[in-house]
């Protein structure tokens, strides 16, 4: 079966269904991404075009297939200790709730398959150790990446630079059939819950208050709107004088004033 072709009105079908599922406002240029990604489904399933791959996610019967769409649409790039920078504010605020005695919380909000959420879990095993009570919540609106996470299974690549002490401490190295690959340690994987969790929603899960949350690389692909709309929920969810993490390419201005930086993409929440 030949790859099927994607029409401008093909596109805008999908354009419109990932903005209203997930905030994501997709430009022209990323029709070759939709194009890429759901062509296999399409052969998959034996549907020729596009519009008719669109009414087959759409049917009651399938919603298995619409969940995996947005799968598909917004899984994107990620790697242990991406934008290193914020690990190390990280590790300077950490001893500052070694007196806590409440349990130190950290939320990683689009975890995608968990690197994020495990480097955070390293950098707290390192600097607080195990006995004290510290969590992660990992979430991602992606419910396939999240099955990934909780298995804690990577390859071992030149992108992934995890430190040679937290492979040591953290990490089993694979053998014969998973050579060239690491598992997470059990000891970590407890302190790391993932779920699922489309932040576009108007209903959240009871996550709980955070210290920290992590909400990067995820609003360079929404509008302001839904942009300030996001940034008011996470001020919710921080305790007093928490901390927002954004991706180094994105910035609050002129999007909240409930924030004040104290880093370049770093904010504490104003009470």
């Amino acid at each position: 079966m030949e790859l099927a072709k994607i029409t401008d009105a093909e596109f805008g079908k999908f354009k419109n269904f990932i903005y209203e599922k997930a905030g994501i406002s997709m430009s022209d240029a990323k029709k070759s991404l939709v194009l890429t990604r759901l062509n296999k489904r399409l052969r998959h399933h034996d549907i020729s075009s596009f519009s008719k791959y669109y009414d087959f996610i759409h049917s009651d019967e399938n919603q298995d297939e619409l969940q995996i769409v947005i799968d598909l649409l917004t899984t994107n790039e990620t790697y242990f200790f991406r934008e290193p920078k914020h690990f190390d504010f990280l590790e300077n605020l950490l001893p500052d709730f070694t007196a806590a005695t409440k349990p130190t919380r950290i939320w990683s909000a689009a975890s995608s398959s968990g690197e994020e959420a495990y480097s955070i879990a390293m950098t707290m095993a390192d600097k607080l150790g195990f006995n004290r009570k510290w969590e992660i919540i990992g979430t991602d609106i992606s419910s396939r990446v999240v099955e990934r996470a909780r298995e804690g299974l990577y390859p071992l690549n030149e992108k992934n630079q995890i430190p040679t002490k937290y492979l040591r401490e953290y990490c089993l190295k694979g053998v014969r059939s998973q050579a060239g690959k690491i598992l997470i340690d059990d000891k970590l994987k407890e302190r790391v819950n993932f779920s699922s969790i489309n932040l576009n929603s108007s209903y959240w899960p009871d996550v709980g208050l955070f210290d920290v949350i992590f909400l990067r690389n995820v609003m360079i692909y929404f509008d302001n709107d839904t942009k300030r709309e996001l940034i008011n929920k996470m001020w919710s969810k921080l305790n007093p004088g928490g901390y927002l993490l954004i991706g180094h390419s994105e910035s609050l201005n002129g999007i909240s004033d409930r924030y004040k930086a104290v880093r370049p993409a770093t904010y504490q929440r104003i009470d």
